[in-house]
């Protein structure tokens, strides 16, 4: 008995050598509070954020990306398969089982130099049943470790794949208001090349009756050319936006051929600001991306463990049971009956250092996987307060470039009340519709800005925290 105690307490200490480190998740010096944060209007930001835009367009735009992205159903399937990795791994710590059954039918030489005992036929035929069973012993924590492992690579894709989707749905939303914004641009470019060409083909009436010299209405008609080149590089802009988000969306190749991007009639109002106020700072440690490089430490660690115990020996019990017969109708009688039990036990010997060696590259795979998670937290709270301040300095270049647009909008009325009276030529009016125009471009860029820097925020923030306080969320929609 005590001989025996001995040695189990022997393995155990020796299964403690091989198991891997336990997992501690890296210290990390967190900021204690958002810096920046408006405290007023609370309000909860739902999993589908993206209603906050109120924009029912924009919503079955996502949800069609959901439903049809291809980078996404990619990254499920990916998850499927760490799914069916774990169950294999899992798989090697259950003993495997399995059927036979084999008929063999043989003639013996009557020329042999080992003749065979008279009344020994010839020709025979031999019948084999059995059920062959085969267990590893794990001991030192080998497959228990890969399985490990194996769980932690799951999560991990899960991760990523959540990932993807935060991305996919940010894309789709920064897109969408960029197809809203060059629609805007379009228009306006529109609107000004037909009011530069009446003015010209008024100008023009004035010129033959010779009211205004040549000089003059060339210039006016470098105007109109000016503001028609500028339709084209929209145009296609526009068409090049359209299709991104076609491919996004997950239409079919008909469909970005043929089709249209549907939108809905744009507020031309910028969407309220979406600032987290009293969120705890670890809620980053949520985020996808960190939970995926967490997973791929605790992995990582696993790995070790594995690695450390095939330095050890390993124990390997199988074993056989079953029938053999020279006649299929005595196969399952009880004289036919066959079994056998085996314990193999195999310990590495010289191996030219391959398996320290593997050790010591699961160690440094580890290091690896400790300063990768250290990255995704710096680059996690660096995004957010990048962020933060988009999103904040995009609604202040929005309000300066609504007043400069509504400014230039009102000297442009009164230059023509003043080129009515005679005290202004046509081309002063041209370059305040120009100014204008500049004015209304810019506007719709900011607003598309802004709307991207509020969804921009959210990806950094990890796609939504409705599991939190809902009274702690400032600006969405309800």
């Amino acid at each position: 008995m005590k001989a025996r105690f001995t040695w189990l307490t022997a393995a155990a200490l020796i299964a403690g050598c091989a198991a891997g480190p336990e997992h501690e998740r890296p210290a990390a010096e967190l900021p204690a509070a958002w810096e920046g944060a408006p405290t007023t209007g609370e309000r909860k930001i739902a999993d589908r954020w993206w209603r906050l835009y109120g924009d029912p367009v924009l919503d079955r735009l996502v949800e069609a990306a959901l439903a049809h992205n291809q980078d996404l159903a990619a990254a499920a399937a990916r998850v499927d398969e760490a799914r069916a990795l774990l169950q294999i791994a899992d798989s090697a710590q259950v003993p495997s089982v399995d059927a036979t059954f084999q008929r063999d039918r043989q003639r013996s030489s009557e020329r042999s130099s080992t003749p065979l005992p008279p009344g020994t036929p010839l020709e025979r035929n031999n019948y084999r049943a059995q059920l062959n069973v085969a267990y590893e012993v794990d001991l030192w924590g080998r497959l228990s470790s890969a399985s490990d492992a194996a769980r932690a690579n799951l999560l991990a894709t899960e991760a990523a794949r959540q990932t993807v989707r935060i991305a996919l749905t940010t894309d789709v939303v920064r897109s969408y208001f960029a197809m809203l914004s060059l629609d805007s641009q379009v228009a306006s470019t529109e609107r000004s090349l037909e009011l530069r060409t009446r003015a010209y083909e008024l100008q023009k009436l004035r010129n033959d009756a010779g009211l205004i010299d040549d000089f003059t209405l060339r210039q006016l008609e470098a105007e109109v050319a000016a503001a028609r080149s500028q339709l084209p590089a929209l145009q296609d802009r526009l068409v090049a936006q359209e299709l991104a988000l076609a491919v996004l969306a997950g239409r079919s190749p008909r469909a970005i051929m043929e089709d249209s991007m549907a939108r809905d009639m744009d507020s031309g109002q910028p969407t309220a600001q979406v600032v987290p106020e009293g969120l705890p700072s670890d809620l980053l440690l949520r985020r996808p991306d960190v939970v995926e490089a967490e997973q791929r430490l605790i992995a990582a660690n696993a790995r070790i463990g594995e690695a450390r115990a095939a330095l050890f020996p390993s124990i390997a019990l199988t074993g056989y049971y079953g029938s053999e017969s020279a006649q299929l109708a005595d196969l399952f009688t009880n004289p036919a009956r066959i079994w056998q039990l085996g314990f193999g036990l195999a310990q590495p010997i010289f191996q030219g250092g391959r398996l320290r060696a593997e050790v010591q590259a699961v160690e440094a795979r580890q290091r690896q996987a400790v300063a990768q998670y250290q990255k995704s937290l710096q680059q996690a709270f660096r995004e957010v307060r990048q962020a933060l301040s988009t999103q904040m300095r995009a609604r202040e270049v929005y309000d300066s470039e609504g007043v400069r647009a509504q400014a230039l909008a009102e000297a442009l009325r009164l230059s023509r009340i003043r080129y009515t009276s005679g005290l202004l030529s046509q081309l002063d009016i041209i370059d305040a519709e120009r100014n204008y125009l500049q004015a209304e471009l810019n506007r719709a860029d900011a607003l598309a800005a802004q709307r991207a820097a509020v969804a921009d925020l959210v990806k950094a923030l990890g796609g939504g925290w409705s599991g939190l306080d809902p009274e702690k969320v400032v600006g969405a929609a309800p």
